[in-house]
């Protein structure tokens, strides 16, 4: 009986067994969320997952409203991963807060955070940590802008290993920008090419649309499979923000098409190798062991084992 119950959870929709993190209130143009391994055709009212990478295209625009009240805008070309938001009572042990970590690898992103929560709002080289204030964020490529619109912020500089470094506070009306290979700089403004280019909506309050949405939520429709070209980008962020794709991604492999595009790049893709050549990392026979010159067990002179 045990057996058949696991069984049956294990084949329940995604839908089901997920938490949900908030809703997508408002999308102007084609939209897809990737889940798991699944391309889904974005629809308003859909309820967001935790790891779910949503991408807006050219002349697209959503509005994501969050559990706690966060209330976040993408614009057009914007590319955004869900890696961690806490869900239903779970706060943050030492801030008693919601806390969350959105990606934005590329394109705008404007955050209104409630004050119940705790954002950070990252991207490879910029990374602002709010919980009242409103962030924008914008990522093109070498280089990263936050403009702390209102509130404050902990904006910081990140590594290539996804690390938060050198950590400024900010204040409302400041900018900040990064270069790649730079540190940040700061400015009591954001300069004419940021303002220029800022999305339209970005300019207002973002009033919240989730009274509209009740009852049972839309399903989202389920497209295609995803691609290796679809993911590379994602497949390259920094270490500690990929956690869990090797496996999340693993069955696409089944897949020649994927399996080849993997295999072609491993050099940037190291987490794959173990999976695709595990005799390479197979322990070395005992024998092999007792004719090497490291000690066995049991060896080890008493001097290094003090407490």
């Amino acid at each position: 009986m045990l057996i058949l119950l696991l069984l049956i959870f294990a084949l329940l929709p995604l839908s089901v067994t997920a938490q949900d993190v908030g809703v997508l209130t408002l999308g102007e143009g084609a939209m897809r969320v990737i889940r798991g391994t699944t391309v889904l055709q974005g629809v308003v009212g859909m309820q967001l997952h935790q790891s779910d990478i949503i991408e807006t295209s050219d002349a697209g625009f959503v509005q994501l409203e969050f559990s706690g009240g966060t209330i976040v805008l993408l614009g057009a070309s914007s590319q955004l991963f869900i890696l961690s938001h806490t869900t239903g009572g779970a706060v943050h042990k030492t801030t008693g807060k919601a806390r969350a970590e959105l990606v934005l690898l590329s394109g705008w992103l404007k955050g209104e955070t409630a004050s119940t929560g705790m954002y950070s709002y990252l991207s490879p080289l910029l990374a602002a940590t709010t919980q009242d204030g409103t962030i924008l964020l914008h990522v093109a490529a070498g280089g990263a802008e936050v403009f702390v619109e209102s509130g404050s912020a902990k904006v910081s500089e990140v590594s290539a290993q996804g690390n938060l470094g050198a950590t400024s506070s900010a204040k409302s009306e400041q900018f900040f920008s990064r270069r790649a290979g730079k540190n940040i700089t700061v400015s009591s403004r954001p300069d004419s090419a940021f303002v220029g280019t800022m999305p339209i909506p970005f300019r207002d309050t973002i009033p919240s649309r989730l009274s509209r949405f009740s009852g049972e939520p839309p399903e989202p429709k389920r497209d295609h499979e995803v691609s290796y070209s679809e993911i590379e980008r994602w497949l390259t962020i920094p270490p500690a923000w990929r956690r869990g794709f090797v496996e999340r991604f693993r069955p696409r492999l089944n897949d020649a098409a994927f399996h080849h595009a993997v295999e072609d790049h491993l050099n940037t893709l190291p987490d794959w190798d173990p999976v695709l050549h595990p005799e390479k990392y197979k322990a070395a026979p005992l024998s092999r062991m007792r004719n090497s010159t490291l000690p066995l067990a049991g060896t080890y002179d008493e001097t290094y084992c003090e407490v």
